[in-house]
């Protein structure tokens, strides 16, 4: 026998006059209305106000981005450090208690996708480019300049700690800031019926007060976050798509205009995939992506050392979990301005990018997880990705040390490695080599168009104030600005997408502090609604033992109950 829960649930605040963020009589759906103006033309404005910042005064808005940067990045890389691996700690806890059994919509609810489109499109939105551009550079950076205090000595020893300190960076901690997110995001929007906002995972703390002044805010860096990081990712990106083909020898030099060509193409692509909604094309891409990067990554097991990559991706999992806990928490303080510099050149510097990307990251796994218990979400959402993520870069970064260690080199050059272009140079010493690297820039260029329109529509539900399907005139105004953002700034050069790099992390910043929030507030959710469950059970069990001595004495009126 079951019961249905009723409604509302603990928690819940009942839905008055009080909608979406500025809806009411100027919002609507009208051609060009916006759904929640307090939120659209804020982000838009303060977006428009730092490019021409940065283009008018490239320079100068560069150090002074730079030096904010280094000041949160080498001050606070503790608090970096200690609230992303307390993330993993909260991640485990809502998977392996009994709040994971929890649903993420209605209780008799189905997931909405199959597990493998929901696979494929968390991992692209998740990782996406980063995986291609940095699964053979960043392994061998390490390689070839060790982080400071690490155990070094021989070569393969260093090979070991390359490869664990890149997991470290690509691993569990990655993907548990965005199961904060997107579990937040999630539990208010499936099972509470909210919209698709940010602010509204801070629900359970300060209730209707979320839908005021604060609550815009907390909407507005999350869009800038999500515009920064994707159009950081698109700049930088074609510029390994240009090195590529100049590898090749298609191009004589990956100039601006072509990089500013290849923007415009892949912000067109992008912009199809984006209108078409995620059901369509956005399904669609993710889907293609996994299929070519499962088929490009088996190429390169085997036509490279196959049994050698195995093994170690066997062991770089073992060494992983061995000193997990060590890595997690060690902030270099013994190594001075050495460990300082290291740290906020990577670990801490890839905590502050996670968490710029968490909001859309976040936003795009919770509207794709409908019908998932918080179990299945968690688990999900960490283990699968973080596993093909390690045979990626076992496969890939393996292969790069294997030719360093045992073959013959020529990656490594006077101890700097060249990030855009190793891959290429990887491949070029496999068979088939040529074909390997054409389908590399295939590739990158349909994991850009993937983070691209992913972005472009996660930007556009907050925006339109939650809206699962928001009007196709702003997914066109988000995808373009994308696009613009990044091809502006790759004329401006260098200064202005470093600037814009620097600014997506200090907007990681103030966002750390939202997702400690949202820790506390989904905690609450959370236990509350165990509690009630919990109560509701035990009632159940009295009503039906009531039944069944009620049944026995109808039965058996001799019967007597003692006291």
């Amino acid at each position: 026998m079951t019961t249905t829960a009723p409604s509302p649930r603990p928690g819940d605040i009942p839905d008055g006059p009080d909608g979406p963020p500025g809806s009411g009589p100027g919002g609507g759906r009208g051609r060009f209305r916006m759904a929640a103006p307090r939120v659209f033309v804020p982000s838009a404005v303060l977006l428009l106000v730092f490019v021409a910042l940065a283009a008018i005064f490239p320079t100068g808005m560069s150090e002074l981005l730079t030096k904010a940067n280094e000041t949160v990045v080498q001050d606070l890389g503790w608090f970096y450090v200690a609230v992303v691996t307390g993330f993993v700690g909260f991640a485990l806890w809502a998977a392996l208690s009994p709040m994971g059994d929890i649903v993420l919509g209605k209780d008799d609810e189905d997931p909405e996708f199959g597990l493998g489109s929901w696979f494929a499109m968390l991992f692209a939105a998740g990782m996406g480019i980063g995986l291609v551009y940095w699964g053979v550079a960043e392994p061998l950076n390490h390689y070839a300049t060790p982080p400071p205090g690490s155990a070094t000595g021989d070569a393969a020893t260093t090979a070991r700690t390359a490869l664990d300190t890149t997991f470290l960076h690509w691993g569990l901690h990655a993907w548990a800031i965005y199961v904060v997110v997107g579990l937040a995001i999630a539990y208010a929007v499936h099972r509470k019926g909210r919209p698709i906002s940010i602010r509204y995972a801070l629900e359970p703390l300060f209730g209707k007060r979320i839908l005021g002044f604060w609550g815009d805010v907390v909407d507005v860096i999350a869009i800038l976050g999500t515009l920064f990081g994707v159009a950081t990712s698109l700049g930088f990106g074609v510029t390994q798509l240009g090195s590529g083909l100049s590898f090749l020898g298609v191009v004589d030099e990956a100039g601006t205009p072509l990089l500013v060509v290849l923007v415009v193409a892949i912000t067109a692509i992008a912009l199809a995939s984006v209108l078409s909604g995620v059901d369509k094309g956005i399904k669609l891409l993710s889907n293609l992506n996994m299929g070519l990067a499962g088929v490009f990554l088996l190429a390169v097991l085997v036509l490279g050392p196959t049994v050698f990559l195995l093994s170690d991706f066997v062991t770089q999992i073992g060494s992983y979990l061995q000193n997990f806990l060590r890595m997690s928490f060690n902030v270099r303080p013994f190594q001075g301005e050495d460990g300082a510099s290291w740290l906020s050149g990577w670990t801490t510097y890839y905590w502050g990018w996670w968490m710029s990307w968490a909001p859309f990251v976040g936003v795009f796994i919770a509207r794709i997880s409908r019908g998932r218990t918080v179990r299945q979400f968690v688990l999900g959402v960490m283990l699968v990705p973080t596993l093909v993520t390690f045979l990626w870069f076992s496969v890939l970064g393996g292969s790069a040390l294997y030719r360093e260690m045992f073959g013959e080199g020529g990656l490594v050059v006077d101890g700097a490695v060249n990030t855009d272009t190793a891959l290429f140079e990887l491949l070029s010493g496999l068979p088939f080599g040529t074909i390997l690297s054409v389908a590399a820039l295939v590739l990158i260029l349909v994991f850009f168009v993937t983070s691209s329109d992913s972005g472009s529509f996660v930007v556009d539900m907050l925006a339109e104030g939650g809206d699962l399907d928001p009007p196709r005139w702003s997914r066109a105004f988000w995808a373009v600005m994308e696009g613009a953002v990044a091809a502006v700034l790759l004329v401006v050069g260098a200064g202005g997408l470093a600037a814009l790099q620097t600014m997506s992390i200090l907007v990681a910043l103030p966002f750390s502090i939202v997702m400690v929030l949202m820790v506390v507030a989904t905690t609450k959710a959370l236990l509350a609604e165990h509690r009630w469950y919990q109560k509701r059970r035990r009632q159940w069990f009295a009503q039906q033992m009531a039944e069944e001595v009620t049944e026995e004495l109808r039965k058996d009126p001799s019967v007597r109950v003692e006291r």
